[in-house]
């Protein structure tokens, strides 16, 4: 039999020391590990929330932006957190065009156009089927085509790339203050479901935020913080975003014309026997006409000249507005809407012409068109 080998104190403390070293190592290496995980599992979290879009704010779900909500200050389990957002993440997708594409009521080129997916977009998806998939991007549900679309990690990494943070204030007065300090100045207030861009979560109760391009210090118990990027537009809300530009354009100021009281009045005048039985709007409208004249450069500029010209008013030819102006019978209503056109506004654009509604394409109003 072989003889037991003892070892004294002195020649076993090297070894002891090498074990010890050697665990420390080893439990190092699992912490860095697990850290690292917690960091992937926390991007992965986020981007999962992408795909289920909701309106915390009390927004319009017609807006052109879509905030889905990702509570980034309450922590969830690591596992599970990986393995949710790998399911959640697959059904994400982003719009792949250089600026706009169809969503179509059916998988077919030539199916009803529902709405469109512009740019740096993205959505959730329903379904596929044969080259095609449905998606649902806030108010927009349809059909669109896989050549046009980004899925799994590319989409991911496209909505990293073009979404953002930001944080949304769920007290009635939130204070942002210039150092994560609580008795640090106070750079300005937000009142409750207002929202800022976010910079960066300190991890020790305060989120770094931009206010007025300036950085500033929130309380990360006060907010909740959201993942945002482009969504699609429906048909109907285009036709009503593209109806209110055209009605900005048309009211757009065309800028101040100096008057003195007797242009005023004859101005006044002329609306009161052109649209004396029409409404505000369509009196403004005359008087705009007739200012966009003076400015234009083909007609005279002043306003007598205008209202005079050959050819052109038949009350003021006809000696209907020289009755009007001289009895001083004109109505508030008419004052008001001379005023206004002098002061550059108008409901008609730049139009220089108009004439009773003829079947003549152009701007209705009452019973006249302009153009």
């Amino acid at each position: 039999m072989k003889k037991a080998v003892k070892l004294s104190l002195r020649e076993l403390r090297p070894l002891i020391i090498c074990g010890l070293v050697f665990v420390l190592f080893i439990s190092q290496g699992l912490t860095v590990n697990a850290r690292s995980n917690n960091t992937v599992s926390e991007v992965a979290v986020g981007i999962s929330n992408i795909i289920s879009p909701i309106s915390p704010l009390g927004m319009d779900s017609s807006a052109t932006e879509v905030i889905v909500a990702s509570n980034m200050n309450k922590s969830s389990d690591a596992s599970s957190s990986s393995s949710t957002s790998e399911d959640e993440g697959s059904k994400l997708v982003m719009a792949n065009v250089s600026r706009v594409m169809n969503v179509r009521e059916e998988p077919d080129e030539d199916a009803a156009k529902v709405g469109v997916l512009y740019k740096d977009c993205g959505g959730k998806i329903l379904e596929r089927k044969d080259g095609w998939t449905k998606i649902q991007s806030g108010d927009l549900i349809g059909w669109a085509n896989d050549e046009y679309l980004l899925f799994d990690e590319d989409a991911i990494n496209a909505a990293s790339d073009v979404g953002k943070q930001i944080v949304t204030s769920n007290s009635t007065a939130l204070n942002i203050r210039k150092e994560p300090n609580e008795k640090a100045q106070v750079l300005g207030v937000l009142t409750k479901n207002v929202f800022v861009d976010m910079i960066e979560d300190l991890g020790n109760g305060w989120i770094s935020v931009d206010y007025n391009d300036e950085t500033g210090y929130v309380q990360a118990d006060f907010v909740t913080t959201e993942f945002k990027i482009d969504q699609g537009e429906t048909i109907a809300a285009i036709k009503i975003r593209e109806e209110a530009e055209k009605k900005a354009a048309l009211t757009k100021n065309q800028g101040a014309v100096s008057a003195d009281a007797d242009e005023v009045k004859l101005l006044a005048a002329l609306i009161q026997c052109e649209a004396g039985n029409q409404p505000y709007e369509g009196r403004v409208a005359v008087g705009a006409v007739v200012l966009n004249r003076v400015k234009s450069g083909a007609y005279p500029n002043t306003i007598y000249g205008v209202i005079y010209a050959s050819g052109q008013f038949t009350p003021a030819l006809n000696g209907t507005v020289a009755k009007v102006y001289n009895s001083g019978k004109i109505y508030d209503m008419n004052y008001q809407a001379a005023q206004a056109a002098l002061n550059g506004e108008t409901t008609v654009g730049s139009a220089c012409h108009f004439r009773r509604v003829n079947g003549r394409e152009g701007i209705i109003i009452g019973a006249h068109v302009f153009w």
